[in-house]
């Protein structure tokens, strides 16, 4: 069992950046892939990024590339997540998600792929 906290959310102005972190602990060892999922009121939850670090795959949605930077510090175990030029529709919930798996470039995104899942920090921009 892999236990995910994230930090970092805040309510900021378009153009500014924020900086996601999410904190594993416990089976770590037993993870291949972590991603970052958001979801926004009345809407379903999206894949932002995902990162399989063992194979240096890195993977974004369309809507945050150049924007968005997802790194991991293995050391500490964590997942980060560097969002720069926020947007109004970058305001959500984000989740941090790790996978047993190496997730392919064409299902990074998949819900189902991903087993453990943190509890979420908001993230709120206005224009």
């Amino acid at each position: 069992q892999v236990h995910l906290v994230e930090s970092g959310g805040g309510s900021v102005q378009a153009g500014e950046s924020l900086r996601l972190s999410c904190a594993a602990t416990g089976s770590t060892d037993s993870v291949r892939s972590m991603a970052w999922f958001r979801q926004a009121p009345g809407k379903e939850r999206e894949g932002v990024a995902s990162i399989w670090p063992r194979a240096g795959n890195i993977y974004y949605a369309d809507s945050v590339k150049g924007r968005f930077t997802i790194s991991q510090d293995a050391a500490e175990n964590m997942l980060l997540l560097q969002m720069n030029s926020l947007k109004p529709d970058d305001t959500a919930m984000y989740y941090c998600a790790t996978s047993p798996i190496g997730v392919a470039g064409n299902t990074w995104f998949r819900i189902g792929h991903y087993l453990s899942w943190g509890q979420g920090t908001q993230v709120t921009v206005s224009s």
